[in-house]
């Protein structure tokens, strides 16, 4: 799937690494710890995908964009967890569906604090193609940048409070 928005936003956490178990705090995180994150947050809950992996589901609304993800585990070590969604999308352009990986790790800076780094891909599916083909978007420079800084804002809104 080609890559239409990736990014990282970074946050300082004043705790020591080997105390932070960044996989167990996303399958743990309650409703009210996600949606104090970031505005845009909607709702989330957990679940498991059909081969038993451990499943975030998240609800939010990114701009434009109303999102339902379903993110399978991929990585779920202690100081890195990655996530992968075919995600829900409706937006004014219309309903479809949109990859989305999700990345958290957690840097050790020193013996009292370490750093979030909190990375999101966004992928076009062919579900996606096929709706800006429907509308005669054959150019994807246009959604690639808005996609961008919208995806910029929102990581950068939640990452300081991901803790």
């Amino acid at each position: 799937m080609e890559i239409l928005a990736e990014c990282t936003a970074k946050a300082i956490i004043d705790c020591p690494a080997e105390k932070i178990n960044i996989t167990e705090w996303l399958f743990t995180l309650k409703d009210f710890e996600y949606q104090s994150c970031s505005t845009a947050h909607i709702a989330s809950g957990v679940s498991f995908s059909e081969d038993g992996k451990r499943m975030s589901i998240n609800v939010e609304k990114v701009a434009d964009n109303f999102l339902v993800q379903h993110y399978v585990e991929e990585i779920g070590d202690k100081n890195h967890c990655r996530v992968n969604s075919v995600s829900d999308s409706i937006s004014p352009l219309g309903t479809t569906k949109i990859g989305v990986t999700w990345e958290l790790k957690i840097v050790p800076i020193s013996n009292d604090q370490c750093e979030l780094h909190n990375h999101v891909a966004v992928s076009a599916t062919p579900e996606f193609l096929a709706v800006l083909k429907s509308l005669n978007i054959t150019d994807l420079s246009l959604v690639k940048s808005q996609m961008l800084q919208n995806l910029e804002a929102h990581n950068n809104e939640e990452t300081p409070f991901c803790q």
